[in-house]
């Protein structure tokens, strides 16, 4: 089973990153980028909102998320705001989306969701012993969503497939144009379910909202 569609409190993970996004009414549509081979969407109650399309992604995350931005087709001009999230995050904050969208309305750029690191970090050796300590002054987590110009984004991850360049993310894709995105705080709880654990805290955390 695709992580994004496990079972949280009920309903797939899947579900509740998109009904996130849906009930912000500074979202026009929503494309969903799906798996060749995946048989698991058209159980998704947004599946059918006139407002959710669906693309099949590509080898890696620049190409999915290019594909994803050439679903859009002729809806998105140049210098419209485009919104690239995780589909295995489900505990996006509405306050976190307005602070994305009041910090950047003017940006030329874009920005993303980040937390300032507060853990010590340390770089291992390769045998799992710790070889030095990291300073965490100015580093930053990165989280999504990731918000930035729909023609910029577009030619960022041109870019990386000219180059042959692969990004775990699209501010990364931004940064090969040589732009700084702009870090916008965020919550530590817009968790993404990686592993087994990920998955309760982030049924905690939905629990905790729902009361």
């Amino acid at each position: 089973m695709p992580k994004q569609y496990i079972p949280l409190l009920d309903r797939p993970v899947l579900s509740w990153t998109l009904a996130a996004l849906l009930a912000e009414p500074g979202i026009a549509s929503v494309v969903v980028v799906l798996a060749s081979k995946d048989r698991h969407w058209p159980s998704i109650e947004e599946s059918r909102d006139p407002r959710v399309r669906t693309c099949i992604g590509g080898a890696n995350r620049e190409e999915s998320v290019a594909r994803g931005l050439a679903a859009l087709g002729r809806d998105a001009a140049a210098t419209d705001w485009v919104l690239v999230h995780d589909a295995a995050r489900p505990c996006l904050r509405p306050d976190d989306l307005t602070a994305l969208f009041e910090t950047l309305h003017d940006d030329l750029i874009g920005g993303l969701l980040a937390t300032p690191v507060s853990d010590t970090l340390k770089r291992g050796d390769g045998e799992d012993r710790s070889s030095a300590t990291v300073s965490r002054e100015r580093l930053w987590r990165a989280l999504t969503p990731q918000m930035f110009r729909f023609g910029v984004l577009t030619r960022a991850l041109a870019l990386c497939r000219d180059r042959g360049r692969t990004v775990t993310d699209e501010a990364a894709a931004i940064e090969l144009l040589g732009l700084k995105p702009k870090l916008v705080r965020g919550h530590a709880d817009n968790v993404k379910i990686t592993h087994p654990e990920d998955a309760a805290l982030a049924a905690a955390i939905l629990r905790g909202r729902q009361r």
